[in-house]
């Protein structure tokens, strides 16, 4: 019986691919004989990614990329396609959030630093929408391929304090519905771009706005949780069987969704 879920020398490019995030979804992938390419804006953390990932699987590479840079793109995409001929998936994990987009306790929207806003939207819109346009190219050109996107909770409702995240997040739903649409209808049907939307994860960047230092759970922590059916935050391998699904055939009919990945919290009306 055919295995719909089967990724065996997929070509899976993830932006973002030395992160947290990014990283996970490598080695997970690699352990399901996926081809995994990532990119990330320095050496050493390509370096180390590398390093880290061949423990998994020999069939993973990597490239020094900035996701906000055209040439850099390209150049990168040309390397891809030069050694493997293909890309069949793009994941544009690279992300992240500025102290100045978010709003302290004691401030209000009014002190938010613009500059940090700006660079929280480029880094998370164009970040995407970039690698999206450069290598989604030679995935139109080939008439087949698939792009994932990651969204956040923050960009169905209004989470507070974290605006500049918030509103770029909210424009990558945007963004994913009318690419897929565009590639759908102009390419064919053989293009399919998707969104996860993880729920709350606590990492490295938000572990002080969660977590005491003791271990405990902040106010803001406790609010999420109680506003979560499954009453905990989630872990990163559980956005593997999301993003396993959204690679394969399983999810050949599947375009222009984001898929909640949150515990419930999205279907929670708090009371």
């Amino acid at each position: 019986m055919e295995n719909l879920f089967d990724i065996k020398d997929k070509v899976i490019v993830i932006t973002g691919g030395g992160g947290v995030l990014g990283g996970q979804m490598a080695n997970y992938l690699l352990g399901n004989d996926g081809v995994v390419v990532i990119l990330d804006y320095k050496q050493d953390i390509v370096d180390a990614a590398i390093t880290r990932l061949k423990k998994m699987s020999a069939k993973v590479d990597g490239f020094v990329c900035n996701v906000m840079d055209e040439v850099s793109l390209q150049g990168v995409t040309d390397e891809i396609l030069a050694k493997y001929k293909k890309i069949d998936v793009l994941i544009n994990a690279a992300g992240g959030n500025m102290p100045g987009a978010t709003i302290g306790p004691d401030q209000t929207i009014f002190d938010v630093n613009i500059d940090h806003f700006k660079k929280v939207v480029d880094l998370n819109l164009f970040g995407s929408i970039l690698p999206s346009i450069i290598l989604g190219k030679a995935m139109a050109d080939a008439k087949k391929g698939a792009i994932i996107n990651i969204s956040s909770m923050t960009a169905q409702s209004a989470i507070t304090r974290v605006v500049g995240y918030s509103a770029s997040k909210a424009a990558i739903d945007n963004f994913t519905k009318w690419l897929s649409v565009e590639l759908a209808t102009k390419f064919g049907e053989g293009l399919r771009v998707n969104a996860i939307a993880p729920g709350f994860f606590i990492g490295n960047q938000n572990r002080a706005l969660l977590t005491n230092e003791d271990g405990s759970y902040t106010e803001r922590g406790n609010t999420i949780i109680q506003n979560t059916p499954m009453k905990r935050f989630g872990e990163a391998e559980e956005l593997n069987g999301a993003i396993h699904y959204l690679c394969s055939d399983a999810s050949k009919f599947v375009t222009g969704i984001v898929v909640p990945i949150d515990g419930g919290f999205s279907a929670f009306s708090g009371v």
